[in-house]
């Protein structure tokens, strides 16, 4: 349960080797967050992250297995979860993968994975998760899609296409669960500087974990069901939203 100030408490991740996701851990933590689960892969590889945590402030910080590609564990990990933590403030969606265009475009595998993991994957785990949110009658759900998810640009349309999917499925989830006193928020970053994108080009409005942590937690604090990371993409892709196919296809995005 949030605390007398409205701050969250237990913050689970979904993804919890995310650059993104840590800086906005250590964010909640400097806002009295003291229970933090970072679900990754391999927990025995999260040693490091759960001792900066806990160095951090958090009183309780712990890594358990996830796979976002296993669909069927998904149930019963969730029930896992809350029975050995309680009820969770928090659950940050922050799994995922860039994949690579070129290979995807080569192999149907290929591409099949990138959709998998970031769109049908995730929402196995959302629907996991948001019956335990739904269930406690409190909490928000936290999902880090993107600005590709607006549009899909011919650069990056697999990855761009799997982030719709999820984005349009967590849009759903927040109707669903709008009368459960569930927030559903929404994070629409653009090009971020971790290791995901490292030795890629820099684009214009490209930003870092730590402004994104902070436009999350801004989102938690008032309620918001979008966020964008800046702000000013609101804008942006809303025009390119709207642009003709033919111009939008000369465009170099």
């Amino acid at each position: 349960m949030k605390d007398g100030l409205g701050s969250v408490q237990t913050v689970l991740v979904l993804g919890g080797g995310s650059d993104i996701a840590l800086a906005t851990v250590r964010r909640l933590i400097a806002e009295r967050c003291r229970t933090v689960i970072l679900a990754v892969r391999d927990p025995a590889k999260a040693g490091e992250a759960v001792e900066e945590l806990r160095r951090a402030g958090a009183e309780t910080a712990e890594a358990v297995a996830f796979d976002a590609d296993d669909v069927a564990s998904h149930a019963p990990f969730a029930e896992a979860v809350w029975e050995r933590f309680g009820d969770v403030d928090c659950v940050l969606v922050a799994a995922g993968v860039l994949g690579d265009q070129e290979a995807a475009l080569a192999d149907p595998a290929t591409a099949a994975a990138v959709l998998h993991t970031n769109f049908t994957g995730l929402a196995s785990a959302l629907v996991a998760v948001a019956a335990r949110l739904r269930a406690q009658g409190h909490g928000a759900l936290v999902v880090l899609s993107s600005v590709a998810a607006e549009r899909p640009r011919r650069s990056n349309f697999v990855y761009g296409s799997s982030k719709s999917g999820l984005d349009a499925f967590a849009q759903g989830l927040a109707d669903e669960l709008a009368a459960d006193a569930v927030q559903v928020m929404v994070v629409r970053p653009g090009m971020v500087k971790t290791k995901m994108t490292e030795g890629m080009k820099p684009v214009p409005f490209t930003t870092t974990p730590d402004k994104v942590a902070d436009a999350i937690a801004g989102g938690l604090r008032s309620g918001a069901h979008t966020v964008w990371a800046p702000p000013i993409l609101r804008f942006v892709f809303t025009v390119l939203r709207h642009l003709p196919r033919p111009v939008f296809r000369r465009l170099d995005l």
